[in-house]
């Protein structure tokens, strides 16, 4: 099958002089995002050569710990989504969103999924 169009998603990342991010921005040519600010972002890639998920982690270090443990629920939540859609492993993402709704509670976060 042939690549019928291509869209490019790049992050721009301003270091301070110890190499921490002071800054995040991103854009998508597809979806019509230009220079967008972020604090955080988790980056995953499967590498099918080696059978393994290369990570790449990164949030501005004014990141208020508050907003942190909201993106991370938000993201929790996402993978239980996609999980479910790429597997149809119905049981497994429910048992996922079980973890979800515990790890919310633990941390005392309101119910900020359905923004997501």
């Amino acid at each position: 099958m042939a690549v019928a169009h291509k869209s490019k998603i790049e992050f721009e990342i301003g270091l301070d002089e110890n190499k921490v991010p002071e800054s995040i921005e991103w854009s998508a040519t597809g979806g019509g995002v230009t220079k967008d600010r972020a604090k955080a972002t988790l980056i995953s890639v499967w590498d099918s050569k080696d059978k393994e998920t290369l990570y790449l982690p990164l949030w501005v270090k004014k990141m208020p710990v508050d907003e942190m443990k909201v993106f991370f629920h938000q993201t929790l939540v996402q993978m239980a989504d996609t999980f479910e859609r790429a597997t149809n492993d119905e049981k497994m993402s429910a048992t996922m969103r079980d973890f979800c709704d515990y790890f919310a509670e633990k941390l005392e976060l309101e119910d900020k999924s359905k923004k997501a």
